[in-house]
């Protein structure tokens, strides 16, 4: 479950950049299916590292912590710096796709007869 090492060793542009957008319509022949292509790719990579940072600070927790021994945690501190140091989850989700790492398929619409409205 740790997608932190993969992520940091991508790739992808920490801020905004401009995008070819002729590219992603090749990649599957429709922009707008690109697009939310790579929107459903980042809500899943958004999740993930949002349970995986969960799971760690939560190591940390105790039922006893005072408010001056929360604040002073520099374990959490450090691996919630780590996490924000990321490139954005949509970012992520594009380079991926990008270098055709996403996979997906076309669910086929299925023949409806006249009867039906």
């Amino acid at each position: 479950m740790d997608n932190l090492k993969e992520y940091q060793r991508m790739e992808a542009p920490t801020s905004a950049i401009t995008r070819d957008v002729e590219k992603l319509e090749e990649k599957c022949g429709n922009l707008y299916e690109a697009i939310t292509i790579v929107a459903k790719r980042s809500n899943q990579v958004s999740t993930q590292l949002k349970q995986e940072v969960d799971a760690k600070l939560q190591e940390f927790a105790s039922v006893t912590d005072s408010l001056e021994e929360i604040f002073e945690n520099r374990e959490q501190i450090e691996i919630s710096k780590m996490y924000e140091r990321l490139p954005k989850p949509s970012t992520l989700a594009l380079e991926e796709f990008l270098n055709d790492k996403v996979y997906y398929r076309r669910v086929e619409e299925e023949p409806t007869t006249e009867g039906e409205a």
